[in-house]
């Protein structure tokens, strides 16, 4: 299993001019990589490959002496990266997915570099971080990393103004339980209730976004009177950034909180298959699923699942909404119409508990047990932090 361990990073003001130099010259090379795959693709026919754009990199060096501060097998993977972009690029094209070219990288857009070695380049020593061409950082290892597991990779990336160090380790045991689930449920997702799980209990949407919107608001139009390229204006986008990074944190921690309650009380979870990117082309309902997280929700109860030796099973979503979770009949629905009413059998019931009611039918595990008159009252209360562990140490899990 692959697991990534992130660490808050407190480099002193040298380290950071160094660190912020070295990005600045990995997105540099990556975006002359770029051109000079694009430049040779246009004159002969096809492009460099990446080891021989890797064996240039001696030359380069040669050419600009500030790839030379920047440590060697940090340079390898910006040509790594490059290749991989177009990989994907090609990918995407045989899958017949709609994709885009491979972009070249403004300041904002390139923030990490990657140490591909462990040992090599990058190494914990003494409770703080080690990195070749750059020194001794503080590092705040809030958890320890397994004994069992192997470092692979140190990425050190930066979030607006702080800087975290993630490290990919490979975990070789098998998946163990933490604890005796209590059999299936299925899972529907929606907007006046976050989830709705087929036993009747709901989750009330946290709609972080929408509570701070006043304030983006605000520091968005203090943002648009700044002149461009001012130094006024840089401090105003940090401000703007710090905003939505705190909005992102904390629909993340919500979502950590979520999903583990998720996994440690059910063995088999169902989610439906929602097409997110096709639904938030919808301008009316596109900030409300933006802000529910569906996706990340999503991800984050898979991969604590498969750690736990649980399943979580991605059913279609086709008829969940309109079917009868009693006798199968179609009932069309508008989405204003928020009670399930069946014509056939007279079931009635909340349209979101009939539909995870079909997802746990779509799941394989038959019916449930349910008041066929009104929908249970909310019985899923926030989760406590006994029950997922600290706050650190679920909100820096990747």
């Amino acid at each position: 299993m692959r697991k990534t361990y992130k660490f808050r990073l407190y480099p002193n003001k040298g380290q950071i001019a160094i660190l912020e130099r070295t990005l600045e010259t990995c997105r540099i090379l990556y975006n002359d990589l770029l051109a000079e795959r694009k430049d040779t693709y246009k004159e002969i026919g096809h492009s460099p490959s990446y080891y021989k754009q890797k064996r240039g990199l001696i030359q380069r060096k040669v050419n600009d002496p500030y790839l030379s501060e920047v440590y060697s097998q940090v340079l390898q993977d910006v040509a790594l990266r490059v290749n991989r972009s177009f990989e994907n690029f090609f990918k995407g094209i045989k899958d017949g997915r709609k994709v885009g070219y491979p972009r070249f990288k403004g300041r904002p857009r390139y923030d990490s570099l990657t140490y591909p070695q462990y040992t090599n380049g990058a190494e914990l020593r003494n409770g703080k971080l080690q990195l070749s061409k750059i020194g001794i950082i503080r590092i705040f290892q809030h958890r320890p990393i397994p004994t069992n597991a192997t470092i692979k990779t140190c990425t050190v990336r930066k979030d607006v103004d702080k800087w975290y160090a993630c490290f990919s380790v490979e975990i070789e045991d098998a998946p163990q339980r933490l604890c005796e689930g209590n059999g299936q449920v299925g899972v529907d997702l929606g907007l006046n209730s976050l989830i709705t799980l087929s036993n009747g209990e709901k989750v009330e949407p946290p709609k972080f976004m929408r509570k701070s919107e006043r304030k983006l608001k605000r520091e968005q139009r203090r943002l648009s009177r700044k002149k461009k390229g001012s130094q006024n204006r840089n401090k105003q986008r940090i401000k703007l950034a710090r905003i939505h990074r705190k909005i992102r944190l904390q629909r993340a921690y919500f979502n950590h909180e979520l999903s583990r309650m998720l996994v440690n009380r059910f063995d088999v979870i169902g989610f439906e298959n929602l097409r997110i990117p096709n639904m938030i082309k919808n301008h009316g309902l596109a900030k409300s699923i933006s802000d529910a997280g569906w996706g990340q929700l999503r991800l984050f109860t898979s991969y604590k699942a498969e750690e736990a030796g649980k399943i979580v099973k991605i059913v279609e979503s086709y008829g969940t909404t309109v079917g009868c979770s009693r006798c199968g009949f179609h009932v069309p629905k508008k989405l204003s119409t928020r009670k399930h009413e069946c014509p056939n059998c007279g079931f009635v019931v909340d349209r979101d508990w009939n539909a995870a009611l079909n997802i746990l039918k779509k799941v394989g595990g038959g019916t449930a047990e349910f008041t066929p008159v009104e929908i249970q009252p909310l019985l899923c209360q926030p989760v406590v932090a006994e029950q997922v562990g600290s706050r650190k140490q679920e909100a820096h899990v990747l």
